[in-house]
């Protein structure tokens, strides 16, 4: 996963979240493998359920009540919760490639008067992309041997260019050289009427 995948990623997210509109977007946060995050949910009215979710296919990462927590497997001892469900800091430590997604905060209650459960999807919303310092080691690599090859490409088809006009440049003064002299059309006088005259006096 290099991390120019990982930067057109995180701008198809950012792109796809300011269309639908459907969590408010906090940033996004770039770290390196080992590192932490922290995502802030926060809620203005009551709420009984809490779920921080990632991904466009909606996986859960953690639910929580005021009592009681429940972690996905990928992410159990690298969560960590400071606050209550309105107003929870959610830390996720030893970050991974696999933790890059975007994470967003989903709140539940239990609407009495109509008897469903009413969803609200509120600030908290992060994308994160978690990139590897080998990978960035090969992206540099890779840029500079693109830059070359450019350059070399470049190179050889300005000579290639030069080497075309200079042969056209020849190859005009060739032809014109080679072109036959037109001759300038000569008057000879003619003696016709002198002659006439001659006859005339002889006879």
């Amino acid at each position: 996963m290099s991390s120019v995948w990982l930067r057109h990623r995180a701008n198809f997210c950012l792109f796809f979240i300011a269309l639908s509109g459907a969590v408010r977007s906090s940033g996004v946060e770039w770290k390196k493998v080992g590192e932490q995050v922290t995502i802030q949910c926060k809620c203005q009215s009551d709420q009984e359920y809490l779920f921080l979710k990632k991904g466009l296919e909606e996986d859960q990462v953690l639910f929580t009540t005021n009592k009681k927590h429940t972690i996905s497997p990928q992410f159990a001892d690298r969560l960590q919760l400071n606050g209550q469900i309105l107003n929870l800091d959610i830390l996720i430590t030893n970050l991974t490639l696999n933790d890059t997604g975007l994470y967003w905060c989903e709140y539940k209650r239990f609407d009495m008067l109509t008897k469903t459960t009413k969803s609200t999807k509120d600030t908290g919303s992060v994308l994160l992309v978690v990139t590897d310092e080998t990978h960035q080691y090969t992206k540099q690599q890779c840029d500079l041997t693109n830059n070359t090859l450019v350059l070399a490409f470049t190179a050889v088809c300005s000579t290639a260019l030069l080497m075309i006009i200079f042969a056209l440049f020849i190859y005009i003064i060739y032809k014109i050289k080679t072109l036959p002299k037109s001759k300038k059309r000569q008057h000879v006088p003619t003696n016709d009427v002198y002659e006439d005259m001659r006859g005339t006096f002889r006879q």
